[in-house]
């Protein structure tokens, strides 16, 4: 199957967290009771009219200043009609010839920039309910709608065909993920239908220039339906064409218990859809001065925050990356900083420490207990030897679950670093006097032995040793003649 080449274009639709929908003022809230946030509007009722929602469209003009596009002076809105038990009025207000941004890139490293087409404003459908037998699509004795999913803000971004690989498109999803949370114009989770992707994939002989059969893939509701799905379909058109088979286009839905893509439809084409110019709505215009003021409101993005990570603050792509990935832990991480913490340290212990012992809660970085503040005040006590990192960890154990200053843990629990050279002394000769073995060692050259003699001495102290102070002490003490 080598000589195929696999050809991706992701179709990501994002929903826009503003408090109403795009059209009416019904709630978008999530987790409501069925149909309980509709009205005429949006159930597709005779004789209403669609109200634009400003802030719905100042959010999607920002992801396309984000992702480099070109904001034209004027765009519309269109009539996309299509029957379907989900969409009540049978056409769907979307965006067709003049959509609100067009011509942008996301940048996936490595030298792999992906071309956006176009990014544009459209209604949401509702959503269909499958009950019965198997509780799947076409396995169900009855489909049930919840409209209040209508008229929700949906921002659909468009790829071109550049993606070669299901890893690849896994991977440029979630970068539009990070951006749009960046952005806090969604909450991007796939789990609660608020970002969703749609593919067209096909395959094509290595070197020819003409795509192949396009199938679209819908029902991906996870980075990993995508990859399967992709990885799956991808495999198949191969071994169809390998065998001197057609393809023909077609939409297609990712089953995840059989791992596969079933047949759904034919796919259609942009005339299926009959669009024409949507007659509530004016043609918009987009001045520069509130054009401008959007692009104020951009955040320091992603991929510029993590090159800046590298080349000001000293840290690798990888931490820079962990770091970057969230802005709300980004923006903690930067405190921390700003409190006096070393920019390294600082990201070891909100990368490692922090992060992990979050993760093991199930919490996330809003729902810390340690300040950055106090984060910062626990890396300055290890700087300045009066605890050890060891004993720092012990103290964050308690600061993770109590919200206590490190300062107070410390006097609290007695934990302060036995720095004293007097003190540490008589330990560090009957360390000698219990490890002889390990001490021979040392005298006779055996460098490494010195890292155990440390670890005992720790371990008689409880770990409140100054590791440095033990180790010169050790020397000294295993120097005399």
């Amino acid at each position: 199957m080598a000589e195929y080449e696999t050809v991706i274009g992701l179709e990501v639709h994002c929903e826009l967290s503003t408090k109403t929908k795009i059209f009416c003022g019904c709630s978008t809230a999530f987790g409501a009771a069925p149909n309980s946030q509709v009205c005429p509007v949006c159930l597709g009722l005779p004789g209403v009219l669609p109200v634009m929602n400003a802030e719905v469209l100042d959010r999607a003009i920002m992801v396309g200043l984000a992702v480099g596009c070109t904001i034209p002076k004027r765009f519309k809105f269109d009539r996309k009609h299509y029957y379907y038990p989900d969409l009540p009025k049978n056409f769907q207000i979307s965006q067709y010839d003049l959509p609100l941004a067009h011509d942008g890139h996301v940048d996936l490293g490595g030298g792999r920039t992906i071309r956006i087409k176009r990014v544009h404003l459209e209604e949401d459908a509702a959503k269909l309910v499958h009950e019965g037998a198997g509780e799947k699509i076409g396995t169900g004795t009855a489909a049930l709608v919840d409209y209040n999913r209508s008229g929700m803000p949906l921002l659909e971004i468009v790829s071109e065909p550049d993606l070669r690989e299901p890893a690849e498109a896994v991977a440029y999803v979630k970068s539009l993920q990070t951006l749009v949370r960046y952005l806090h114009v969604s909450d991007g989770n796939m789990e609660e239908g608020s970002l969703r992707c749609d593919a067209n994939i096909s395959v094509r002989p290595k070197g020819q220039a003409q795509l192949g059969a396009k199938i679209e893939i819908k029902n991906m509701n996870s980075f990993r339906s995508v990859e399967h799905a992709l990885a799956y379909e991808a495999k198949r058109q191969r071994e169809v064409l390998g065998q001197g088979g057609t393809l023909a286009q077609e939409t297609r839905l990712y089953d995840e218990a059989s791992g596969g893509t079933k047949p759904m439809r034919g796919k259609e084409a942009a005339h299926d859809y009959r669009y024409f110019p949507e007659p509530d709505l004016l043609v918009f215009t987009m001045d520069d001065v509130r054009l401008e003021k959007l692009r104020g409101r951009l955040p320091e993005l992603p991929d510029v925050k993590r090159l800046r990570y590298v080349q000001t603050l000293g840290l690798t792509d990888y931490d820079a990356g962990v770091l970057t990935g969230d802005r709300a832990v980004a923006e903690y991480y930067e405190a921390v900083i700003a409190a006096g913490a070393p920019p390294k340290t600082a990201s070891n212990w909100v990368s490692t420490e922090l992060l992990g012992a979050l993760h093991g809660r199930k919490l996330g970085i809003a729902d810390s207990k340690v300040a950055p503040r106090q984060l910062a005040a626990l890396i300055a006590l290890i700087h300045r030897g009066t605890i050890s990192g060891k004993i720092a960890k012990t103290v964050f154990a308690d600061m993770i679950g109590s919200g206590a200053d490190p300062e107070a843990v410390v006097k609290k629990k007695g934990l302060v670093q036995i720095t004293d050279e007097q003190a540490l002394a008589a330990t560090v000769r009957e360390v000698i006097a219990a490890n002889e073995r390990s001490a021979a060692d040392f005298k006779a050259g055996r460098q490494q032995a010195i890292g155990f003699l440390v670890g005992q001495v720790m371990k008689a102290t409880g770990g409140k040793a100054n590791p440095q102070a033990a180790n010169k002490l050790l020397r000294e003490e295993l120097g005399k003649p």
